[in-house]
């Protein structure tokens, strides 16, 4: 690997020997948003969490980092002050153009990697579009890093227990990577009064959070979940759990993909793809 991971801190020839030298050139994206997290949280939380994890796995995956998509498809944050957004459609287009390029200029992989919930519904509606129109041996896709996670290592980062926003995993993630970034005195939080007499809450939350202004009628603070306990330490151990779970899933990816995919694939489709 080169000096470093990040796309836009290399020179030119160095990028240049990454792809020549490389068996599967991936461009990893980092997927965010600028929304409010809270009062004690960056307004930049969803792009820092995505791009740390990227440069974490790089060289577990062999690929490059490319600059994170700091503007997200987050319109539910409506209303609280300061926050800007794209709406889905043109979040999906630029993806799917980041995609086009990063293929034309060499890479065979590119994955998005979102931070933000509905930023995926988008960036697989690009990922999607841009495989319909790459060859074959191109492979685009895209997920939110936490798809990787077990359902218990789930339950402590991002749940109804931990929180869903700006809570002790998201506050935990960014205090390793700049605890600056936080000001746990200002930490306030509370949680949408969802009713207890149906089965499965989770399947309110896109009906009450999801289009515009949503979450900010539902949450005074912004909080969702209690960070008061959060350290960078913490951080740290969510960091170690998620990085091998996203590595492990993108590699996964890679060994596989060719060997299923020719199985399943007939012979006489082969001019159709």
């Amino acid at each position: 690997m080169p000096h470093s991971s990040r796309l836009d801190e290399l020179r030119h020839p160095e990028v240049e020997a990454y792809l020549d030298g490389t068996e599967t050139p991936t461009a990893l994206i980092p997927v965010g948003t600028t929304e409010q997290h809270g009062e004690h949280l960056a307004m930049g939380t969803d792009a820092f969490i995505p791009t740390e994890i990227c440069e974490r796995i790089a060289e577990d995956v062999d690929a490059l980092v490319g600059p994170p998509i700091n503007y997200g498809a987050s319109d539910m944050h409506a209303g609280y002050d300061g926050i800007s957004y794209l709406n889905y459609r043109t979040l999906a287009t630029v993806v799917r153009d980041i995609a086009y390029s990063l293929a034309e200029s060499g890479f065979t992989d590119v994955v998005f990697i979102s931070g933000h919930l509905t930023n995926d519904w988008a960036a697989k509606v690009g990922a999607n579009q841009a495989s319909h129109d790459l060859p074959e041996e191109h492979y685009v896709y895209a997920f939110p890093y936490w798809d990787a996670l077990s359902g218990e290592d789930m339950e402590d980062y991002l749940s109804f227990d931990a929180g869903w926003h700006a809570n002790i995993g998201e506050t935990a993630a960014v205090m390793a990577i700049d605890e600056g970034l936080i000001d746990l005195e200002s930490t306030s939080f509370d949680e949408p009064d969802l009713p207890e007499d149906i089965e499965n809450p989770a399947a309110l939350l896109d009906h009450l959070l999801i289009g515009k202004g949503a979450y900010y009628r539902v949450s005074e603070t912004g909080t969702w979940g209690d960070p008061s306990e959060a350290t960078a330490e913490l951080g740290e151990e969510y960091f170690d759990t998620i990085t091998h779970a996203v590595a492990e899933l993108i590699n996964t990816f890679q060994e596989v993909r060719d060997e299923i995919y020719q199985r399943k694939r007939p012979d006489r489709a082969q001019e159709q793809w």
